[in-house]
């Protein structure tokens, strides 16, 4: 492998590893990084896709001993069998619209300028979530404090504020995070659920994206997504960590502004010619 291809797989990797649980969107910020670098094409979209399995690796690891006491437990344990019911319920959506709409999101969304767009309308929506949230823990405390707490009609109201993230752009943590928090779950209870959200949702994706991509790929790419999953796990193992500690006395308002300055960037730089975004 060439030095300086080893040097974009990383940078990728620690791209995805990063903001792939912040409210800014992984996939938005892999599209830019990769035009940025000059690394696009049909191979990298499997590429931007399979490294998110070293992201949910880093979650898996952080929750592990959650995760070992919900699979033993599901035989016996209402408990594990209700929490295990809700992810699966919120993956739907997504996973459903996914498959059936692929194809046009990546013909018309997968571009620097519609990405912008998502990147404006979503900080918009964070501060107004944000001031909305304000308002009523004024009045009142989360009516969900717990993910153990959640019912089915909650999971499915998650479910498809994450399907809003199929857009690049959007975010999936952002809108599973966001979306939580507006339907009465607390800060810290609306991001741990999205944690065990992203284990089926990216899991699935990158299964579906290797099956669909066989015939295009071959044993000389392993290396190549081998090296971004490890730069993606170890980028996302220190996030995770992180951001469960901000989110305990901080709001989103300044992923908010990141996002609308970002995509403000974009749009300027695009439409001066200053940069050559690639689709």
């Amino acid at each position: 492998m060439e030095l300086l291809l080893a040097v974009k797989i990383i940078i990728m990797g620690i791209v995805e590893g990063l903001t792939e649980f912040l409210p800014i969107s992984s996939t938005g910020h892999l599209i830019l990084a990769g035009s940025l670098l000059n690394f696009t094409g049909e191979k990298v979209k499997v590429f931007e896709i399979v490294i998110q399995a070293g992201a949910i690796f880093a979650v898996c690891w952080e929750y592990r001993q959650r995760i070992i006491n919900v699979v033993t437990g599901l035989p016996r344990d209402k408990k594990a069998q209700s929490f295990a019911l809700n992810v699966i319920i919120a993956f739907l959506p997504a996973a459903i619209l996914g498959l059936l709409f692929s194809k046009q999101i990546k013909a018309y969304l997968f571009k620097p300028v519609p990405v912008a767009l998502a990147f404006i309308l979503g900080g918009i929506f964070i501060l107004w979530t944000e001031r909305r949230h304000q308002a009523n823990s004024l009045q009142q405390s989360a009516k969900i404090e717990n993910v153990d707490d959640m019912n089915s009609l909650d999971a499915l109201k998650i479910g498809l504020a994450q399907a809003f993230a199929l857009i690049p752009g959007t975010s999936r943590s952002g809108a599973s995070i966001i979306g939580g928090m507006w339907f009465g779950m607390s800060r810290k209870a609306a991001t741990e659920f999205s944690f065990f959200l992203a284990i089926p949702t990216l899991l699935g994706a990158t299964v579906y994206s290797l099956y669909k991509a066989r015939h295009e790929l071959s044993s000389a790419d392993i290396p190549m997504f081998s090296l971004g999953t490890v730069a993606a796990f170890i980028s996302a193992f220190f996030c995770v960590r992180w951001l469960l500690r901000y989110v305990s006395t901080h709001n989103f308002n300044v992923f908010a502004w990141y996002r609308i300055a970002f995509g403000c960037m974009i749009l300027i730089t695009a439409y001066t010619g200053v940069i050559h975004w690639a689709e």
